[in-house]
This record gives structure tokens, sequence and C-alpha cells, in this order.
């Protein structure tokens, strides 16, 4: 990122603003969502428009940031996501954990366990058999997979805005509104061709979406996902008071 350091090894005296400054726009794009641009996040922080477009290119040359497809928004890059990675997130409890391997014993697939944030997914049980083909994504891309159409559409029933959901591909309308009617998301398609994912929701007392369970597996199945979503359900039910 910036080099604190000058050619001595000693911190030079404007150095540190510059670190801060770099930390806070990254922070601002943390705090925005994917698909925030150089002017909302200069606008955003008071900032000059040409330290914003520098400081914002310095994060994306060593990874912490991302440019959009469309090349005019920003999100959370790679080292971001390891950053995230190094500090696990709590392991389910026991009786948790119990539940979990009783459902991948009856699943011919992928389970996985998620918890979310306002704006953040946590993967804290991922099947060591099934595991994601590309976690990173998950964790970053919302529209990608079953589990993140799980958090926007409940953002959406909020009446919250999603910077994620307004720059996300085509057909998200749908996904979101197919997602709220039917309780349940699915994805096909969009990591590996021939296979996708759904998810269902996990909800504390007050009925706040906590966590989710993912299912992943052949095309054919998420097509025909009545039984698929019986179990993922039924069990979530008794994850509930376990992940709350």
């Amino acid at each position: 990122m910036v080099d604190p350091l000058g050619a001595s090894g000693e911190l030079r005296a404007r150095q540190p603003k510059a670190i801060h400054s770099a930390l806070t726009v990254l922070e601002e794009v943390a705090r925005a969502g994917a698909g925030v641009t150089a002017r909302e996040v200069s606008e955003g922080l008071g900032l000059p428009r040409a330290t914003t477009y520098r400081l914002l290119n310095l994060l994306v040359q060593d990874e912490y940031l991302v440019r959009m497809p469309d090349l005019r928004g920003f999100a959370l890059g790679r080292k971001v996501a390891e950053l995230v990675g190094q500090v696990a997130p709590a392991r389910p409890p026991q009786a948790a954990r119990e539940v979990i391997a009783e459902l991948r014993q009856r699943m011919r697939g992928g389970v996985h366990v998620v918890r979310y944030g306002d704006d953040s997914i946590s993967i804290v049980d991922s099947d060591p058999d099934f595991p994601f083909s590309d976690e990173l994504r998950v964790l970053r891309e919302f529209d990608a997979s079953a589990i993140g159409l799980l958090l926007l559409a409940e953002q959406r029933s909020l009446g919250r805005v999603s910077a994620r959901a307004a720059h996300a591909g085509r057909g998200i309308d749908d996904d979101l509104a197919a997602a709220l009617a039917r309780g349940y998301s699915s994805q096909i398609g969009r990591f590996v061709p021939g296979f996708g994912c759904i998810g269902v929701p996990i909800r504390d007392s007050n009925g706040m979406l906590v966590a989710g369970l993912c299912f992943s597996g052949p095309r054919t199945r998420i097509e025909s996902p009545e039984r698929i979503v019986a179990e993922l359900a039924s069990s979530g039910r008794s994850l509930a008071p376990l992940l709350a």
C-alpha cells in the first residue's frame, strides 16, 4: 500500500497522514458497499478528488480494492478478504454442529452455514466434503450465490438501499422478488455450469435474519427443490436458538 518508511527506515513526517487517508478510503468503500464510485468516496470523506483517485489506484494496485466490471465503481479486494479470513468466526456450539452433521448425512451435496452482519457474510461451517468452489466470491459478490441473495433480499424487505444490489448483474430484481415470495433463494450456474445452490434463512426470535443454511448440488436438484428446502428449513428451526 503506502510505504511508511523512507530509505533510512524512519517514519517520515507526512507519511502517517497518507497512511491514515488510505485506510479511511478503505473504510469508506467497506461502508458504502461494492460499486461505490471515486466521486462518492471523495464526497463522503471530503477529500480532494485528485487525492481520492490516487489513493484508490494505490489500493487497487495492492489488491485491497478491485474495480467493478463496469470500471466505474470499487469493491473490497482479495487482501481484505484474506485479512478477514485470519479472524475466524466463532465456531458453532456442539449442539449446532450435531444438527449440521445429521443434516449432511441426509443430503447428497454440500451443506454450509453462514452468519450475517448488516452488510456482510461470514462462513462459520463449510462442508469439508463439498467445499465452496470460490469462497472469496461468495463473501464479496452477494448476487453470485443463494447465500448472498438471502442478505440482499432481507435488505430490500427492510427498505435498505444496497450498493451491492444496485451494481449486481441483470436479473437481480427478479431473483430478490422470488426469494422474498418463496422464503428461500436459489442460484444456478454462477460458479460451476450445471450446478447451483439454495439458501434458507435462519432467524432470531424477533424474525431478524442472523444466519443461513446453503445447499449446493447438481442443477436438476436445484430445479426441483421442495425436499431440499424442507430439510434445510427443518434443520434451520433447530439451529435458530443455537446461532441467534
